[in-house]
């Protein structure tokens, strides 16, 4: 039986609610016209919600022909459903059992189309526990890196020893969660996933460093599809040399290399966060190239 349950359709898409590990996922599904040539699923950043990617998915659906899914981790965004305070969720939570949960969707919704899979920043670092990565033929990873705040450039390196810091962590547990507008992040995170995300930045290796720990051992043989890994020359939060360090985690899969940069794409900045702004839409055809 298919894991997920329509509730709305409109102009935006498919609404309908994905169960993963005793959670309940907001997701959405945009169609494109005619058969779609490929079903995508968009494994989200840290700290992004669902709607931010709604004008990317938009665009992959009318001009790429992919049927798209986008979706908010648990306790997050549009899958918020208790006080944040409340919410016991971790980021290992988020990528290895809502990203699974939500590919493994997708691959019943279209079992007979080529699958694909886009994770930005911490969406592009879990394949390996997904079981269903063995059906994926397309995996393409932007701003995704084992990150230590070593590697961050010197502007930048400030910022987060101050975001990882005694007081910051302390007002989160004084708080029940991280208030992210409080400390420049934008959105709210649970505590549970702002203290995973700070032990794997300050430990060499990041979520590595847990293997054999709380987290199993994820198996590379999954993943085996032609894989594209993407870093963007002005990102100071992962920068592309903890990107290709990302490079380890999925041995089988083939691999290439690209670089975004704004100049040649007519833009003054790219950063982080940004390249699914729609502001940024010229560079969505190098991303899914």
């Amino acid at each position: 039986m298919l894991d997920a349950t329509y509730r709305t359709r409109d102009e935006d898409g498919e609404a309908l609610d994905i169960r993963s590990d005793g959670a309940l996922l907001c997701g959405r599904v945009f169609r494109p016209k005619g058969t779609p040539r490929a079903a995508l699923v968009l494994h989200g950043a840290t700290g992004a919600p669902a709607g931010f990617y709604r004008a990317f998915a938009q665009w992959a659906a009318a001009e790429r022909d992919m049927a798209v899914l986008t979706y908010d981790y648990r306790d997050f965004g549009a899958s918020a459903r208790r006080p944040t305070r409340e919410s016991k969720a971790t980021l290992s939570d988020w990528g290895r059992h809502d990203q699974a949960a939500a590919l493994a969707t997708l691959a019943r919704m279209y079992p007979d189309t080529p699958l694909w899979v886009l994770g930005h920043s911490v969406g592009g670092l879990w394949m390996g526990w997904h079981e269903a990565m063995g059906r994926v033929t397309r995996a393409i990873t932007i701003g995704a890196g084992l990150t230590h705040v070593t590697d961050h450039p010197l502007r930048y390196r400030w910022k987060a020893r101050l975001f990882w810091s005694p007081p910051v962590r302390a007002l989160a547990g004084v708080a029940g969660y991280l208030p992210g507008r409080m400390v420049g992040l934008g959105a709210d995170l649970p505590r549970g996933v702002y203290e995973d995300w700070r032990r794997w930045c300050l430990t060499p290796g990041w979520h590595l460093s847990d293997v054999g720990r709380s987290l199993p051992l994820p198996d590379a043989h999954r993943v085996k599809a032609r894989l594209r890994m993407i870093a963007v020359s002005d990102d100071d939060l992962v920068p592309a040399a903890a990107v290709w360090r990302a490079r380890s985690l999925y041995p089988e899969a083939m691999k290439e290399q690209l670089v975004l940069r704004p100049g040649d794409f007519g833009l003054k900045t790219i950063g982080h966060i940004q390249p699914f702004h729609r502001r940024n839409a010229v560079l969505w055809p190098a991303i899914l190239d």
